[in-house]
């Protein structure tokens, strides 16, 4: 836990706000900032180089007061970017462009946290608020995808099923990328293993359809993923925690669901992951999520209690009170938040002063005149 010049921290009386220690790793508080892709680099000059954008965009969330921020899914190869203007960390000029913005964050007394990814599938995609939606043809600046099978997802375009020399490549540059992370000065890394992208198509048996040793049972369909932890955590500080983002269910019937998660889950752990980033969905556009306030909180309590791993909760998680009382039931040991920060990315201080913990989290000391008394206008400042 970092303390900055100008700063100060003292004892917490809510659990929302009292540090959490990983391996070596203690985060400030257990406010975290989830990835949140940005569609943001320039995909004709730069392909996925971070830019100032990030710097601002991740930077805000440091200096209100969160304990742990996370980039948006960098991708991992070019051909893993979800979009054209998606962010990565395949070439070292990228690590160099993040080691700016950690170097920010670190600054602030936040942990820095950086999420590897492959799209699979799912990769080539126009961004949400573009006017075509669907695959990005190669006469556009797309690419061919790559997938467990050939199995579409939705209309996308169908991908090519990975053989056993480009599955060891994905390994590979899982574990690149996490080196360059760590030399770039991250403190986690978050495995993405979620949203219908490629480590989770691999598990789901909705997309994975292979009859080799990546496909077919638990263990076969979980393979790469372990593979890729194996790889990533050779390579990283041992001192240094690992995170997984997993979605716990498809909501789909046949599809991946929170029993899996959990048999994973203690696979995970014995592989050298220290927490588990419990989220849903994204492989399948049938599927029926019941969305409603914390309505993933439920799976991670499962898979925090049925393996025995840190878990941190996200998904609708927008008030302070609903937090503490998360991590108070021990449903989950930290949350994730996204929609709530970017509409106040000060919520981590304002969550302080709701929770009468009012210090707990510290100011900047450009900022801490506004949590004075009003000075009269006759006594300007």
């Amino acid at each position: 836990m970092r303390v900055p010049p100008g700063r100060s921290y003292r004892a917490v009386v809510s659990l929302l706000l009292s540090p959490l220690t990983l391996r070596g790793t203690t985060f400030a508080n257990r406010i975290w900032v989830s990835p949140m892709c940005q569609y943001s680099c320039d995909a004709e000059n730069a392909p996925g180089l971070p830019t100032d954008w990030h710097l601002v965009h991740l930077g805000g969330f440091a200096t209100g007061g969160a304990g742990l921020v996370v980039t948006e899914a960098a991708a991992v190869v070019p051909e893993g970017r979800i979009s054209p203007q998606d962010a990565g960390i395949w070439t070292q000029e990228q690590a160099d462009a993040w080691a700016r913005i950690v170097t920010f964050l670190h600054g602030q007394g936040t942990t820095a946290g950086i999420q590897l990814a492959h799209a699979g599938r799912k990769a080539s995609t126009h961004r949400p608020w573009d006017a075509e939606q669907g695959t990005v043809p190669v006469a556009e600046g797309g690419w061919p995808t790559v997938g467990p099978s050939a199995l579409a997802f939705g209309g996308y375009d169908a991908p090519t099923a990975l053989d056993e020399d480009g599955i060891a490549a994905v390994v590979r540059a899982f574990a690149d990328a996490a080196r360059r992370a760590d030399g770039a000065g991250f403190d986690v890394v978050e495995l993405h293993a979620a949203h219908g992208y490629l480590l989770h198509q691999f598990l789901s048996p909705l997309s994975n359809h292979r009859t080799d040793a990546y496909g077919g049972d638990l263990a076969g369909r979980s393979r790469l993923l372990l593979e890729v932890l194996d790889a990533v955590r050779a390579v990283w500080p041992q001192d240094k925690p690992v995170f997984v983002r997993l979605s716990t269910s498809d909501w789909v019937e046949g599809g991946w669901d929170v029993e899996q998660s959990v048999q994973l889950a203690k696979e995970l752990a014995a592989h050298g992951a220290d927490l588990v980033d419990a989220s849903s969905g994204g492989n399948a556009p049938e599927q029926q999520i019941p969305v409603g306030p914390g309505y993933q909180v439920p799976n991670a309590a499962r898979v925090k209690h049925g393996a025995g791993v840190p878990v941190a909760a996200v998904g609708l998680i927008l008030d302070p009170t609903q937090a503490e009382q998360i991590l108070v039931s021990q449903d989950a040991d930290a949350v994730f938040l996204a929609r709530p920060l970017l509409t106040d990315p000060r919520w981590p201080q304002r969550a302080a002063v709701t929770l009468h913990d009012v210090g707990a989290l510290p100011w900047p000391a450009q900022y801490v005149r506004a949590t004075r008394e009003p000075v009269p206008l006759a006594q300007p400042r």
